[in-house]
């Protein structure tokens, strides 16, 4: 069924040339999925050749801004392209949960004048499944050849977070959303053939003052050796902190998580960059 995964922003909230904000698109046939909208995510999916109608499912993972903030611009699009269908958007119940109920609310009069207008059917629908952030990973949400998992990750102070699991037909992809390295993502990736991962090199980010950037995300190193423990066949780098700006600062991600014992393919993350599901045929970096 040729199942991918294409990172379509590997970005931070600090705007980086070539960096749109986080987001993970899923394909499985004719089934599309998305997993967080950050900004310029709409045009990536252009850049793809993917028009907003065929995301069936949104996946939210928190309601950080930079995670979010090309939610509106993805609904309201779709709904344009002529989609109109619900979008099954998924979240933890907590302030993801309300950011999804009220991500229209200040369009109200951008969608009544469109209505009027292009004689549009019924605003934008949205179908949200909200869920308690899951101390084990739970199956949430599945359709045909397609199951989706979450379990809460350790993005504290901010809560309800979580990563998600895709079980398609060609394989196992897990995108662990915004998290420190923690065993409630490897379990999840337990058996999975893609991990995609943040990634913060943390010694890079300390010695630039910003100690709490580091308290709460990924240190790349601590991320090679779980990596290594879930047995992954490949290991995707995303929201890239800080954001590499040479070929050397790729190359320290990659040294850093390969310091930490990771011996699978490794891939250090660019917009765009695209994955089979069954990633045993990744290559290597």
């Amino acid at each position: 069924m040729d199942a991918t995964v294409t990172l379509t922003g590997t970005g931070t909230p600090l705007p980086v040339p070539g960096r749109a904000g986080p987001g993970t698109l899923l394909r499985c046939g004719e089934w599309t999925g998305q997993v967080d909208a950050g900004r310029g995510t709409v045009l990536r999916l252009a850049e793809l050749g993917v028009r907003c109608p065929q995301i069936g499912l949104l996946a939210l993972t928190h309601y950080h801004s930079d995670h979010l903030v090309g939610v509106a611009d993805l609904v309201l699009t779709r709904w344009v392209q002529g989609g109109n269908d619900p979008l099954v958007v998924l979240a933890p119940e907590g302030p993801t949960s309300r950011f999804a109920h009220r991500v229209l609310d200040i369009w109200a009069d951008d969608i009544e004048v469109r209505q009027l207008h292009a004689r549009r059917p019924a605003p934008p629908p949205l179908d949200i499944r909200s869920f308690d952030a899951p101390a084990e990973p739970t199956v949430v949400w599945r359709s045909g050849d397609v199951e989706i998992s979450a379990v809460a990750v350790r993005h504290e102070p901010v809560e309800a977070a979580v990563a998600y699991r895709f079980d398609m037909a060609d394989g196992a992809v897990v995108v662990s959303g915004d998290t420190r390295v923690c065993p409630e993502v490897e379990r999840l990736a337990a058996g999975a053939q893609v991990l995609v991962h943040e990634a913060c090199r943390s010694e890079a980010v300390r010695a630039r003052g910003k100690d709490y950037i580091a308290e709460y995300h990924a240190d790349t190193v601590h991320l090679g050796t779980m990596a290594e423990r879930t047995g992954v066949a490949t290991l995707v780098l995303t929201h890239l902190e800080p954001a590499p700006l040479t070929e050397h600062d790729v190359n320290a991600f990659a040294e850093d998580v390969r310091r930490g014992g990771f011996t699978g393919n490794l891939i250090v993350g660019e917009d765009l960059t695209t994955v089979p599901a069954a990633a045993e045929t990744a290559l290597s970096t």
